[in-house]
């Protein structure tokens, strides 16, 4: 696993990068949580990510936002980590120009930039939000939804409460052409602390599933 340096908007953003197993592979990047609360790249969470996808032969990165570990630049409150996370999926795509698919995924303020980033790329065919805080960060901008994706949450989240997160998938579900399917982790905080395990397995399997629909015609 390289880690890999590359130009972002305020400078260099570091990361780690695992090249796909075939030269066509599907690309994805994972976006970490808050930077201001501790999360970067490292989180155990948005690691566990990257191996899934790792596994299943993706090209894969993941990437500190500016001002966190060795990246450069400051917390930009979003608007920022959102043109970061722009950069990096550009840098992502340049070096796998055959790549068939795109994927997003991120856990908490990495969720919200996440589902920012997918409104600007139509090329994405999936996504996986990992309890996206819709109390925090106004979502009002998936005015539509673009592609279908995971939205997948505790039931025991305080950071990020159930019946906030629900809103915002009764939201996205109003759309057509696009599935948004919701799983809830029973027994899980915003930290999934002796979740991790079902939560990856629960992403892997919806990874898998929406792959096979979509290598068989499926939409969206």
């Amino acid at each position: 696993m390289p880690e890999v340096i590359f130009n972002g908007p305020e400078g260099r953003i570091e990361g780690r990068y695992q090249p796909g197993k075939e030269p066509n592979a599907p690309v994805a990047i994972i976006l970490h949580p808050h930077p201001q609360f501790g999360g970067t790249m490292n989180n155990q969470i948005v690691y566990n990510l990257f191996y899934m996808f790792v596994q299943r032969g993706f090209a894969v990165l993941r990437f500190n936002s500016r001002g966190v570990g060795r990246s450069q630049g400051v917390f930009d409150h979003g608007v920022g980590e959102l043109s970061d996370a722009a950069a990096a999926l550009d840098w992502l795509q340049a070096l796998n120009r055959e790549s068939r698919g795109c994927w997003i995924a991120g856990f908490s303020f990495g969720a919200w930039i996440g589902m920012q980033l997918l409104m600007r790329r139509p090329e994405v065919e999936g996504f996986i939000s990992v309890s996206p805080p819709e109390n925090l960060y106004d979502f009002s901008f998936l005015a539509p939804c673009p592609s279908s994706g995971l939205i997948i949450h505790g039931d025991r989240d305080r950071v990020a409460p159930p019946e906030s997160v629900q809103k915002l998938v009764d939201k996205l579900k109003t759309q057509k052409g696009i599935t948004i399917e919701q799983q809830i982790v029973e027994g899980a905080n915003h930290f999934y602390e002796g979740k991790v395990d079902t939560l990856i397995d629960s992403c892997g399997e919806y990874l898998d599933r929406r792959r096979a629909e979509i290598a068989a015609g499926g939409g969206r």
